[in-house]
């Protein structure tokens, strides 16, 4: 903690915090891409101490919420197999398939649904119960990624044939080339993931600025980081010359992690992948190498399924991942979607955008006018 003070140190966020108001232009539209950055900026206020011309969108950075409706149901046609054990974190619990059905609803039948807070847990699970397949449920990004290689390795090793993976793990570059081919929502800079930056590196990003013209930072999670990030873009904005920054120097390199970053493509290979709210993605997804298919739980139960998709057509929860509305645009929001009631996975996620809405409450205080002293 004492190494985090400086970080939410008021007085050195008060300088950042005056030198944004400072800023004389355009409105800015900065997407911070990252589930917990989107948390982070509600829980310290931070929407609230920015001027009003320049504007926060919460971006697809969620694993939870960026699952897509048929990868769910697919997870919950494993769940009904007679003695198969289903692994995964709590968080997709919840999240409702077609027909509001959950994971959450599968335990509540009888299914063997087990939370997990690792791979290794999993790996314990499956020596434990040899007689019965058990898979793990591989969401996340390049942070979790290389956690599950490390764990089909070990299961290798071990020589675990009841050890199995559903891979629905996706890379985060290719959705935001995906927002910003879209052209839906203008963005003038973007807030990199500080988790994912810390294992692909901050040189993953460059291609934002070089290609697309788009000032991009990567930050940390506390205050201070924040107001950094915001800061660095609103300087590459003032000069007209966009490119890379890094405001996260105690964590994210430039190559990153290159161990990481090995072992997750020794064992996966990109491919397509569905993303809630963005279609198909190509090469944005995560599959088993051929020499480690036989751990690849689609390949081994799901030839014979089909996963019919029908989402609630009333849950805009893909729109907010684009960054098209805010969450209290939705007309389910806070009426009858809640952390109770979740109706779309933006809600169940405690990393969602409509969770941290409805968590802090204070999306609809006032910002500062332009120029506004401290």
């Amino acid at each position: 903690m004492e190494i985090l003070s400086s970080f939410r140190d008021p007085a050195l966020s008060r300088r950042l915090v005056k030198i944004i108001r400072s800023y004389e232009g355009k409105p800015l539209n900065f997407m911070e891409f990252c589930g917990t950055h989107t948390h982070a900026v509600f829980k310290y206020g931070i929407r609230q101490l920015l001027p009003e011309d320049i504007k926060m969108l919460s971006g697809p950075g969620c694993p939870v919420c960026v699952t897509d409706s048929r990868d769910i149901n697919l997870s919950l046609s494993l769940a009904r197999i007679s003695g198969v054990i289903i692994t995964t974190f709590g968080d997709l619990l919840k999240v409702p398939g077609s027909g509001g059905k959950s994971l959450q609803t599968a335990k509540a039948e009888g299914a063997d649904i087990r939370i997990v807070y690792s791979t290794l847990d999993a790996l314990k699970i499956a020596r434990e119960n040899k007689e019965r397949p058990i898979i793990f449920l591989g969401i996340g990004f390049e942070t979790t990624t290389p956690t599950v290689s490390a764990a089909i390795l070990q299961a290798e090793k071990e020589g675990l044939e009841n050890f199995f993976i559903f891979s629905m793990h996706k890379l985060t570059p290719p959705a935001t080339r995906a927002i910003l081919n879209l052209g839906e929502v203008h963005l003038d800079g973007i807030i990199g993931p500080g988790h994912v930056s810390t294992v692909i590196g901050s040189k993953a990003w460059e291609f934002l600025p070089l290609e697309y013209g788009v000032p991009f930072v990567v930050a940390g999670f506390e205050p201070f980081d924040i107001l950094l990030g915001i800061e660095k873009l609103v300087e590459q904005c003032i000069e007209g010359r966009p490119r890379g920054a890094n405001a996260y120097m105690r964590s994210v390199k430039k190559e990153g992690n290159p161990s990481a970053i090995k072992i997750m493509y020794d064992v996966f290979e990109t491919s397509p992948a569905l993303w809630r709210g963005l279609g198909e993605i190509p090469g944005s997804g995560l599959k088993l190498k051929d020499k480690y298919s036989h751990y690849d739980a689609f390949l081994k139960f799901m030839p014979t399924f089909k996963a019919e998709i029908e989402d609630n057509l009333n849950c805009r929860c893909g729109e907010v991942l684009r960054g098209v509305i805010d969450p209290p645009q939705c007309q389910l929001f806070k009426k009858v979607c809640s952390p109770d009631n979740p109706l779309g996975p933006c809600m169940v996620s405690s990393e969602g955008a409509c969770s941290a809405y409805y968590l802090y409450g204070n999306y609809d205080l006032p910002t500062f006018p332009p120029h506004t002293p401290l």
